[in-house]
């Protein structure tokens, strides 16, 4: 392509879009029937400049032109009530239903990690000597221990407010660095099971594993699920970077990159929840049983909502991506 006589020969057209997007007065049927074609025409023009003779500066101008003609023909829309009610009974859990394939698997072979190594620690003196002073173990498992107090050590609004923070900060970290071909995620998910496993093996050598089990089960079950979905949701997104399948790279990487940064307001409402449990059922003066009853009850509960809710929803064609009118403008691409 002579990107000089292209130029020149649509100039005009540029122009005329540019001048009606200017317009300070209402424009006639005819002027608005002229802005769509317009808009159409360049949304091509830019296509081909970006696919045959990629010019930074007028891709630039082309682009911002096409950005905004696109904004007069949809027009503004704001959000409202419907669009959280919408997102929260279609999109998010087809999102999450949509990457089971990917937390679960995520979730078991955690589970798994986290009990090896609670296992190993448990069994081996010697690697608990290694990580304190048996006084200082000591001080951890013991009843009335740091294992124990850390749960009332603060009010439980305060307590349950810097638990939300902290595991959503985790969680979202999982889903945005999961761009970086998975390895951030792996890591941020060794962390996590490595904690886990650690409280296990140190409680369970001193005879006292299911006090630990009873104080982590009523919020633990919900809130590793959300993480786990987090970190399989990352671990989706970085294949999507390496393998995206028929779409582009970049079409790919964008429509889950949307969805993925839908899951992160979903599983931080999630995460919530964990943290109300962890900051006010975890330390109060309930029955063990029933502690856990509430921990299952809502572990239970969020499994519903995604397999029946997520399910129906990702079989009638929600994704869990932005309303394809909110999305950026697609152009054809040239061949």
């Amino acid at each position: 392509m002579d990107l000089d006589v292209f130029v020149s020969a649509h100039r005009a057209e540029w122009d005329r879009l540019d001048a009606l997007l200017h317009r300070q007065r209402r424009l006639t049927g005819e002027e608005a029937d002229e802005l769509v074609l317009l808009y159409q025409r360049t949304a091509t023009h830019l296509s081909l400049i970006q696919s045959s003779a990629p010019d930074p500066q007028l891709t630039g101008r082309l682009s911002q032109l096409v950005a905004r003609a696109r904004s007069a023909v949809t027009g503004t829309r704001r959000a409202s009530w419907r669009d959280v009610t919408h997102f929260l009974a279609y999109g998010f859990p087809a999102a999450v239903y949509r990457s089971r394939h990917w937390w679960v698997p995520t979730a078991l072979l955690s589970t798994a990690v986290a009990a090896i190594l609670g296992w190993w620690i448990g069994t081996h003196p010697e690697v608990q000597s290694s990580m304190a002073a048996p006084s200082e173990l000591r001080e951890l498992t013991r009843p009335g221990g740091q294992y124990e107090t850390y749960y009332s050590s603060h009010p439980a609004a305060s307590f349950a407010a810097q638990v939300w923070t902290n595991n959503a900060q985790a969680a979202a970290m999982c889903l945005v660095l999961g761009a970086f071909l998975c390895l951030p995620v792996i890591w941020i998910l060794f962390q996590n099971m490595l904690n886990l496993g650690v409280g296990i093996g140190l409680m369970s050598s001193a005879g006292r594993l299911d006090t630990f089990l009873g104080l982590v089960l009523p919020h633990g079950l919900l809130e590793l699920t959300a993480v786990f979905v987090a970190a399989g949701t990352g671990l989706r997104l970085g294949w999507t970077l390496i393998d995206p399948g028929p779409r582009s790279r970049r079409v790919a990487l964008a429509e889950e990159g949307r969805a993925a940064l839908g899951m992160a307001i979903g599983l931080a409402l999630v995460l919530f929840v964990s943290g109300a449990i962890e900051g006010f059922v975890t330390p109060s003066g309930l029955p063990t049983w029933a502690r856990i009853t509430i921990g299952i009850t809502a572990e239970l509960a969020f499994l519903a909502y995604v397999y029946i809710l997520g399910g129906r929803a990702a079989r009638a064609g929600a994704t869990g991506d932005v309303e394809e009118t909110e999305r950026s403008a697609s152009v054809p691409t040239a061949a």
